[in-house]
């Protein structure tokens, strides 16, 4: 090989090695970040009043599907899974008109057997949401000074009074514990309910 050619190659070698080093490393894949979930507002006394209020209309609109003749069983089914927790985990509920081994109720059908009865696990369920109710509002302890937020969950302590088609009246002892639920909205899991003491 002449002087001449060995320099060409050379050259040649040497310039395809640095055109080698000057090419940039492929970049490794980005990594997306996992998106951050959106803070959410704080619970407000304004929201526990809409809650409360909520499960006021819910027994109100059951009462008059019965009425009516409509579907109320659909309507009870829907409450529970609106207003209360039960999808989402267990609810603490101890209704007003109960006693005994069944005091407290641990699931959805002890609940529904509440509301609407013909559940013969639960003999002494009339349905406490059949009766004709046409009417329901709530107070809190103090004027919302009962109620108790705590991050994520909210606790109410009063009363419901309802009023039937006849005009007349009941009022009742009421503590409701409420947790934001995955929609954001605030659903019930505890839910106790007394007549008052009337002492003799």
């Amino acid at each position: 090989m002449s002087k001449n050619s060995l320099m060409a190659t050379s050259g040649a070698v040497l310039a395809a090695l640095l055109a080698s080093a000057c090419t940039k490393a492929p970049e490794p894949p980005k990594v997306e970040a996992p998106p951050v979930a959106a803070a959410r507002a704080p619970i407000t006394v304004e929201d526990v009043n809409a809650a409360q209020q909520g499960w006021c209309d819910a027994l109100i609109s059951i009462a008059k599907a019965h009425a009516e003749g409509g579907d109320y069983k659909a309507i009870a089914t829907a409450v529970l899974s609106n207003v209360y927790n039960y999808d989402a985990g267990m609810v603490l509920f101890n209704p007003t008109l109960t006693f005994g081994a069944q005091n407290f109720r641990l699931d959805k059908e002890g609940a529904a057997a509440y509301f609407i009865g013909g559940n013969p696990k639960f003999p002494n369920d009339s349905g406490f949401a059949l009766k004709p109710w046409v009417n329901c509002s709530y107070t809190n302890a103090g004027n919302n000074a009962g109620v108790l937020i705590e991050g994520e969950t909210a606790m109410t302590m009063g009363n419901v009074t309802l009023i039937d088609n006849k005009g007349a009246q009941t009022t009742v002892d009421k503590f409701f514990a409420f947790k934001r639920g995955a929609d954001g909205k605030l659903k019930i899991i505890v839910h106790k309910s007394a007549l008052p003491f009337a002492p003799t």
